[in-house]
């Protein structure tokens, strides 16, 4: 059997190219912050998000003894088609669940979805395990509550960077409770190997950021922690989203093989001259990346109606 890159690619994205290559020519890929210093100065540099219509409701939720702080976008005058849970992009350092508001408001507006966007507590002032504690928060109060609060228990969950490997973590977390409450799953450009034990992982390995997050742990292939070395059976279905000159590529790569030999029904979607959280530029080649993960969506959602 012969495998390339070129056969993960869907060729109607293949005309995109050279207007990405174009987009990206002058345009330095970004690193993370090297110490607290750094850190601290970025968080401070960031703009206050950019505010969407209708605003969503912020909540406190509760279950299983926690308690976690959310954002909640409803379509307007029609019932919710599912729920989607939604954990936001920033290196596990950076970033809000309001940073999200617009995308989020989107997805309803496409989709006729809910979407629950997850306050997460930030490293390094609360490293591992805060962050996933929040998350499956979230997601176990949403698999009680969201019939009654939204009229549907069509869930899903979707991820961006940091907030894939949160939302892998969240559903491993479930599956070992035996809550089987998430129809599926999107994930773009996660990193899943925080340990620097495989190839891929170890491109990333200098990166501060990981050992903020990782705290004072004592293995980073706690599968808690680096997604790649957990067992991954009986996972919902998912939609993986990778650019090709994305530093990930290769961790993606790596998931994607490894929830396929666990049975997992996987979706990998390779998208070429686009380098990491390219979905959040202004690019033909996002937009067409952001319509196929709608399309899937929506046809997780009609598979579960």
């Amino acid at each position: 059997m012969q495998l390339a890159t070129s056969s993960l690619i869907d060729p109607a994205v293949l005309p995109l190219i050279a207007e990405s290559r174009e987009f990206y020519a002058h345009r330095r890929p970004g690193r993370g912050p090297s110490s607290l210093g750094e850190l601290i100065l970025i968080r401070e540099a960031t703009p206050t998000p950019v505010e969407c219509t209708p605003t969503p409701s912020v909540e406190t939720v509760n279950a299983d003894g926690r308690s976690v702080r959310v954002r909640i976008h409803t379509p307007m005058g029609r019932p919710a088609t599912g729920v989607i849970l939604e954990i936001h992009t920033g290196g596990f350092y950076l970033g809000s669940a309001a940073g999200s508001d617009v995308r989020n408001r989107r997805l309803v507006d496409a989709l006729g979805v809910a979407v629950v966007s997850v306050d997460y507590r930030l490293a390094p002032e609360d490293p591992w395990p805060a962050a996933p504690d929040d998350c499956e928060t979230a997601a176990l109060w949403l698999a009680e509550h969201a019939e009654a609060r939204f009229g549907t228990s069509r869930l899903l969950i979707t991820g961006f960077s940091a907030g894939s490997t949160l939302a892998a973590a969240t559903l491993i977390r479930l599956r070992d409770r035996g809550n089987h409450a998430f129809c599926g799953a999107v994930l773009q450009c996660g990193t899943y190997d925080l340990s620097a034990q495989t190839p891929a992982g170890r491109l990333i390995e200098d990166e501060y950021f990981l050992g903020a997050y990782a705290g004072s742990a004592p293995d980073r292939t706690n599968p808690d922690i680096s997604p790649v070395f957990a067992e991954l059976k009986h996972l919902p279905p998912t939609l993986i989203v990778i650019g090709e000159d994305d530093i990930l590529f290769g961790d993606n790569l790596a998931m994607s093989v490894r929830l396929l030999a666990a049975g997992v029904e996987v979706d990998l979607n390779v998208y070429p001259a686009s380098p990491h959280a390219f979905t959040g530029h202004a690019t033909s080649m996002a937009q067409a990346a952001l319509n196929d993960i709608d399309k899937w969506l929506r046809d997780r959602l009609a598979m579960t109606g």
